[in-house]
C-alpha cells in the first residue's frame, strides 16, 4: 500500500512540474513548444498528432505527453524539446525542480540520471583521444582534430565482394560515386525513410580500412558530447567483437553493458528496464568465429542470464532478448551473407570511403603545417594511383605519414615511388627509425618471423591470431620490434588476439615472405605455406584472395627497391625467385588468360586480366615488363569502365608490349574528370599544349600516348561505341601522323561529328600515315565530313577500306566522295593488276558506307554502301564503274535505288572497264521491270561472279528475265533470290539455267512459296549431268515431307551437292 502511495505521489509531482513548465511559456513559445512535438519521434514512437495538439490548452497537452510517453519520460520530453527550440533556461529550470522535487532519496530513476552522466564523462574520456597505428609511447590525437566525414550512403550491394577491399575500392567507388549516390549522416542511420518506421537494426558495412571503426567510436563520442541521439537513446554501449571473439567465459547482456561501464556499481538493473532506450554498437562482425547457427530453443530472453558469449550476441541480433533495443553492426561486406541470417527487417548502409573534397580536408588535419598539407595534397593529387587509394581513409593515413616524413627530411616527394609497394615499404622503414641498436641479426631475424606469420595467415584465410599462432612463429619475445612498434594491432583489453593493422599488412608482408632469403627451410608440417610456384599455379587458375599478394611480390622484386630494402632491413633476397616470377608470367596463366578467340568479356575477367597488368605495372623495370609480354599479339578488353589508374597502368603495358599487334577496347568507358563533382577541377596533364582548343584532355589521351611510343607496333585498334569526341579524334590523328605500323582503325558508333572527322583527316593525310582500314559507321557525320575524306582520298596511298554505315551522307556528301574516287591524281588508276583498291567495309548495316579510289592495296577493290542512298547517285556512282577499273565489290544493300536507279547503276555495270565481280542488291525496292536492266548486265559483263538480290520484290516474271541472262554465256557462281517472291514458275525457268550453267555453283532460294511443283521442277534440274550446282540452300518452314524427300533423293544420285534446309 505504501508503495503505490508512493507511486502516486511521484506521478502526482511529475504532472506539477508539467504544468508549472508550461504555464511559464509565452503564447508564442508555447505554439512552438506543440508545433515542435507534434514533428518529433522522441521516443520511437511516432507523434503526437497534430490533430490532438492543435487545440489543446496547457493542461491538455499535459495530459497528452503523460499518456503517450508515460509519466516518466514525459518530464524528459519536455526537456529535450525546450533545449531544442532553444528555450534552454525552462529546460534547465525544469531539471532543477525536477531533482527538488524527488528530494534526496535515490529512487531508480534518479539512480539512472546520475549514473548516466557519470558514464557520459567516462565515454568522453575514453573516446575523445585515438593512438595513431605507428605512435609511440603516450602519443595519441583528438578524435575530432582527425575524424573526416566519410561518404554513407543506405544503398545496400547485395552482389558477393569477391575482390580484395583496398584494390578494388577505388574501382567501386569511382562507378558509384559517378552514379551520384545520395549520402546521408550517422544521425540518419534510425531515421524513418518516410516509408517504414524507424529501423532498430542498422547494419554498417564497408570495405577493410574504410573507417567502420572510427565511425563507431565518432558515434561514441558525439553521443557522449549530447551532439547525437540525445532524445533517442539514454545510454550506448561499444562492443569490440575483435576483443568479444575469444572470449571463453559464459556472459550475459548485463555483462556487457558492465564492460563498457567506468566501475561495477553501474545501475543496470534499472538501465535494462527501458530497452527502447539503449543502443548497442557491435563493431566487427566478419571478426567473429561464431556459427550463429544455434536453434531457437537455446537463445535467452533474460539479459541477466549468463550464455556464451555466441548465445548472448545470437539473443541479441533475432532479438530474442531486450526486443525493444536497438542495434548498429558493422562489419566488412564478406559476411553479410551470415549476418543476414541472424537479423530481421534490418536496415543496410554503407561507408565508400573519403570524396575528393574529404580527401583534401584529412589531408589539411593530418598535417599540422598548411603549406605541408598543400603541397602533399598537391602530389597526390597529381598521382593519380595514390589519389585513387585516398578514398580508403587507411591508405590515406599510411600515404600522409610516409609524406609527412620525407616533407620533415627535406626530401622531394617527385621521387616518392607512384607504387603501393613503394608506399607500404616507406611505412615499414619508418617503424624502423630509432632502432639501430637492434642487431642486424635481430632485426632480420623478427621480419622473417612476421611475415611467417603472415603467409601462413594468408594460405589459411585467417587475419586474426592467437597467442599460440604468434609463439609458433616466434613473435612472443616482449622485445619483439614489429610487435612492440604497433605492427600488430591488439584488440581492447584483449592481449590474446592479434592481427595486421590491415588486411592489405599481412599481403605485403607475406609477399616480402617469399623474396627474403631464408637460413632454414621452413617446415611444411608447422605451417599452412605453399612454395611460390603454388602461388603463381593458383593465382594463374582464377582471381582469388592471393592476387594482392602477388602484386606486392612483383613490386618487391623491383632491382631498385630490393636494394632500399637489404640496406634498410639488413637482409638478403633470394635471387631465384624473380626468374621464377618471370618464367611464370611467359608461360601458363598468361598463355591461358590471353588467349584472344577465348577469352570471356565478362567483368569478373576483365578485373582478372587488369590485374595481372597492374602486376607488371607494379615491377616498374621495363626490361622485366617487354620480357613478360613478349608473347602478347592480341589483346581484347570490352565492357569495362577504365579509371585513371587502369589507363596509367595499360599505358604502361601497351607501351613495352613490343609484338602486340591488335587492340580491341570496344564498349569501354574512359574516365577522365575527377569523380566527385564538387572537387578542384583536373591539374594539367603533360604535354597540355597540344590540348589548348579543349577544355579537357580527351578520354583516350593516356592510351594515344601509348601508341605513339618507339616500342609500340600496334598494326589493329578498336574503339568502336567508347564514346570519343573530336577531342579524341584529334589524339588519334596524332597517332596516324606517327605511327608506321597502324593499318586497321574501328572508331564506329562515337560521337566525334564532321569536326572530329576533320581532324583525324588531318592525320591520314600525313605522308608516315601507313592506315589501309577506317570504319566510321554511326559516327554522326553530314555531307561536310565527305569533303575531307574525299581530300584523303586524293592523297592518301594507303586506304584501302573506309566504313561511313549509318551517317547521313545525303547525295551531296556521296558525290563528294565519288569525285575523290575520280581523282586523275588517283593512284590506282596507273597501278598494275596486283595492285588494286579496296573501297568499302567489312559491316554493311547502315545508312551509308563508302570508300574511295585513289588507295592502294595488292589484292582487290571493294566499294560497300548500305542504308537510304538515294537513287540519284547511281549516276555517280556508275562513273566510278566507269572509271576505276580496280573495283571488285560494290555493296547497296538496303539503299532505296528502285528501278530507275539501277537503270543508271547497270550502264556503269555494262561498262567495258568495270571489272565488278561482287554485287550486292539486297532490299533495294527492286521489281520485275529492274531485271531487264540485270539481264543485259549478266549478258555482257565477263567479270561478275557473285550477285545478291535477297528481300527485292522480283517475282516470278523477273526471275524469267534473269534466268535469259544467265543462259547467255554468263559467269555468275553465286545467285542469291531469297525472300523475292519465286512460286513453282519462276523454278522452271531456274531448272533451266541448271542444265544450262557451266558456272553457277550456289543457289539461295529461301523464304519462297515453291510448293511441291516448284521443288519438283528444281530436283530435275539438279539431276541432270550437266548441272554444276555445289551447294543450295531453302528454308525448313517452305517445305513440305515430300519436297524433303525428293530432295534427299537428288543428294542420293548427287552425293557432292550440299542441300541446306534451314530452320532460322
Amino acid at each position: 500500500m505504501g508503495n503505490r502511495s508512493s507511486r502516486n505521489l511521484t506521478a502526482c509531482m511529475r504532472s506539477d512540474l508539467l504544468i508549472r513548465a508550461l504555464d511559464n511559456l509565452s503564447q508564442e513559445e508555447f505554439k512552438r513548444f506543440k508545433d515542435k512535438l507534434s514533428h518529433s519521434d522522441f521516443e520511437g514512437k511516432g507523434n503526437i498528432p497534430r490533430g490532438q495538439l492543435e487545440n489543446a490548452d496547457r493542461i491538455d497537452t499535459k495530459n497528452l505527453l503523460m499518456q503517450f510517453y508515460g509519466e516518466i519520460a514525459a518530464v524528459e520530453v519536455t526537456t529535450a524539446v525546450f533545449t531544442q527550440i532553444n528555450l534552454r533556461d525552462a529546460a534547465a529550470k525544469l531539471r532543477e525542480e525536477r531533482e527538488k522535487a524527488l528530494g534526496p532519496r535515490q529512487t531508480s530513476e534518479r539512480s539512472v540520471n546520475a549514473y548516466s552522466m557519470k558514464y557520459r564523462e567516462h565515454i568522453k574520456n575514453e573516446y575523445s583521444a585515438i593512438k595513431d597505428m605507428n605512435a609511440r609511447l603516450g602519443e595519441n590525437v583528438k578524435l575530432n582534430s582527425r575524424y573526416t566525414k566519410l561518404i554513407i550512403t543506405n544503398e545496400h550491394r547485395h552482389e558477393k565482394q569477391r575482390e580484395h577491399e583496398i584494390m578494388a575500392l577505388g574501382r567501386r567507388h569511382a562507378e558509384i560515386m559517378t552514379e551520384h549516390a545520395t549520402p546521408i549522416t550517422i544521425g540518419d542511420l534510425f531515421e524513418s525513410d518516410g516509408k517504414e518506421q524507424s529501423p532498430q537494426i542498422v547494419v554498417l558495412q564497408g570495405a577493410a580500412g574504410i573507417g567502420k571503426t572510427l565511425t563507431a567510436k565518432k558515434i561514441m563520442l558525439d553521443w557522449a558530447n549530447e551532439e547525437l541521439y540525445q532524445s533517442r537513446f539514454d545510454y550506448v554501449f561499444y562492443i569490440n567483437c575483435r576483443e568479444i571473439n575469444f572470449d571463453r567465459e559464459q556472459r550475459s547482456v548485463e555483462d556487457l553493458i558492465l564492460g563498457n561501464c567506468p566501475d561495477h556499481n553501474a545501475p543496470t538493473k534499472e538501465i535494462l528496464m527501458t530497452p527502447e532506450k539503449l543502443l548497442f554498437i557491435i563493431d566487427g562482425f566478419d571478426e567473429l568465429r561464431f556459427a550463429f547457427n544455434q536453434p531457437t530453443s537455446n537463445l535467452c530472453s533474460d539479459p541477466c542470464e549468463k550464455q556464451p558469449v555466441e548465445i548472448i550476441l545470437s539473443s541479441l541480433f533475432r532479438k530474442k532478448v531486450l526486443l525493444k533495443s536497438y542495434l548498429l553492426i558493422t562489419t566488412r561486406p564478406i559476411a553479410l551473407e551470415k549476418l543476414g541470417r541472424c537479423l530481421k527487417d534490418e536496415r543496410y548502409a554503407e561507408i565508400l570511403g573519403f570524396s575528393e573534397n574529404e580527401r583534401k580536408e584529412y589531408f589539411y588535419k593530418f598535417f599540422e603545417k598548411e603549406e605541408q598539407a598543400s603541397k602533399a595534397f598537391n602530389f597526390v593529387r597529381d598521382n593519380e594511383m595514390l589519389f585513387t587509394m585516398c578514398f580508403v581513409p587507411i591508405a590515406c593515413w599510411i600515404i600522409c605519414t610516409v609524406l609527412k616524413q620525407q616533407l620533415e627530411a627535406g626530401e622531394d616527394l617527385a621521387q616518392t615511388s607512384t607504387t603501393i609497394t613503394g608506399v607500404y615499404m616507406l611505412y615499414l622503414f619508418s617503424l624502423l627509425e630509432g632502432h639501430s641498436s637492434n642487431s642486424k641479426q635481430k632485426v632480420q631475424g623478427n621480419l622473417n618471423e612476421l611475415c611467417s606469420l603472415a603467409a601462413d595467415g594468408i594460405w589459411r584465410k585467417n587475419i586474426l591470431f592467437e597467442e599460440e599462432d604468434v609463439k609458433k612463429h616466434g613473435l612472443d619475445k616482449p622485445d619483439s620490434l614489429f610487435l612492440n612498434e604497433n605492427m600488430f594491432q591488439k584488440g581492447i583489453g584483449c592481449e590474446r588476439v592479434y592481427s595486421f593493422i590491415h588486411l592489405s599488412f599481412q599481403e605485403f608482408f607475406a609477399a616480402l615472405f617469399y623474396v627474403l632469403e631464408k637460413e632454414e627451410p621452413v617446415k611444411k608440417s608447422a605451417t599452412a605455406i605453399q612454395p611460390v610456384e603454388k602461388l603463381f599455379e593458383k593465382c594463374g587458375k582464377s582471381r582469388n584472395y592471393l592476387m594482392l599478394t602477388v602484386r606486392f611480390l612483383f613490386g618487391l622484386l623491383n632491382k631498385k627497391r630490393m636494394e632500399e630494402m637489404e640496406k634498410n632491413l639488413s637482409c638478403k633476397f633470394s635471387p631465384k625467385v624473380k626468374n621464377n616470377l618471370l618464367t611464370w608470367v611467359k608461360e601458363k596463366p598468361f598463355l591461358l588468360l590471353f588467349n584472344y578467340d577465348k577469352l570471356p568479356s565478362d567483368k569478373e575477367s576483365m578485373f582478372f586480366y587488369l590485374d595481372y597488368f597492374y602486376c607488371l605495372y607494379e615491377i616498374e623495370e621495363t626490361e622485366f615488363v617487354q620480357s613478360a609480354m613478349n608473347h602478347f599479339t592480341e589483346l581484347k578488353l570490352t565492357h569495362h569502365t577504365f579509371t585513371k589508374m587502369d589507363q596509367i597502368v595499360l599505358q604502361f603495358c601497351i607501351k613495352n608490349c613490343c609484338k602486340l599487334a591488335s587492340v580491341c577496347l570496344e564498349n569501354c568507358t574512359f574516365l577522365t574528370e575527377d569523380l566527385n563533382e564538387d572537387s578542384p577541377g583536373p591539374r594539367e596533364w603533360p604535354h597540355r599544349a597540344q590540348h589548348q582548343d579543349e577544355l579537357h584532355p580527351s578520354s583516350i589521351y593516356l592510351l594515344c600516348q601509348a601508341l605513339k611510343a618507339s616500342n609500340c607496333n600496334l598494326k589493329k585498334l578498336s574503339l568502336g561505341s567508347c564514346g570519343l569526341t573530336a577531342a579524341g579524334f584529334g589524339d588519334l590523328a596524332t597517332v596516324l601522323s606517327t605511327s608506321q605500323s597502324l593499318t586497321e582503325l574501328d572508331l564506329g558508333a562515337n560521337n566525334p561529328g564532321d569536326a572530329g572527322v576533320r581532324r583525324l583527316c588531318e592525320g591520314l593525310k600525313q605522308l608516315n600515315c601507313k592506315l589501309q582500314s577506317l570504319l566510321l559507321w554511326s559516327c554522326g557525320l553530314t555531307a561536310a565530313g565527305c569533303r575531307d575524306l574525299a581530300a584523303v582520298l586524293r592523297t592518301s596511298q594507303s586506304l584501302t577500306e573506309l566504313d561511313l554505315s549509318d551517317n547521313k551522307l545525303g547525295v551531296s556528301g556521296v558525290r563528294l566522295l565519288c569525285e575523290g574516287l575520280k581523282h586523275p591524281n588517283c593512284k590506282v588508276q596507273r597501278l598494275e593488276n596486283e595492285k588494286c583498291l579496296i573501297i568499302g567495309g567489312c559491316l554493311i548495316i547502315g545508312e551509308v558506307l563508302l570508300s574511295g579510289g585513289c588507295l592502294i592495296l595488292q589484292r582487290e577493290a571493294k566499294l560497300f554502301f548500305s542504308g537510304h542512298l538515294p537513287g540519284a547517285c547511281c549516276e555517280d556512282l556508275a562513273d566510278v564503274l566507269r572509271a576505276n577499273e580496280s573495283l571488285t565489290d560494290l555493296n547497296l544493300g538496303y539503299n532505296y535505288l528502285g528501278d530507275a536507279g539501277m537503270q543508271r547503276l547497270c550502264k556503269g555495270l555494262t561498262h567495258p572497264n568495270c571489272k565488278l565481280q561482287r554485287l550486292g542488291l539486297q532490299g533495294c525496292h527492286l521489281t520485275d521491270a529492274g531485271c531487264t536492266d540485270l539481264a543485259a548486265v549478266l549478258r555482257t559483263n565477263q567479270s561478275l561472279t557473285k550477285l545478291d538480290l535477297s528481300d527485292n520484290e522480283l517475282g516470278d516474271a523477273g526471275v524469267q528475265l534473269l534466268c535469259e541472262g544467265l543462259k547467255q554465256n554468263c559467269k555468275l557462281q553465286s545467285l542469291s533470290l531469297w525472300k523475292c517472291g519465286v512460286t513453282a514458275a519462276g523454278c522452271g525457268d531456274l531448272a533451266a539455267v541448271l542444265r544450262a550453267s557451266q558456272s553457277l555453283t550456289e543457289l539461295q532460294l529461301g523464304e519462297n512459296n515453291l510448293g511441291d511443283a516448284g521443288v519438283q521442277l528444281l530436283c530435275e534440274g539438279l539431276k541432270y549431268p550437266n548441272c554444276k550446282l555445289q551447294r543450295l540452300r531453302l528454308k525448313k518452314e517452305y517445305l513440305t515431307e515430300e519436297m524433303r524427300a525428293e530432295l534427299d533423293a537428288v543428294k542420293d544420285t548427287k552425293p557432292d551437292l550440299v542441300i541446306q534446309i534451314l530452320d532460322w
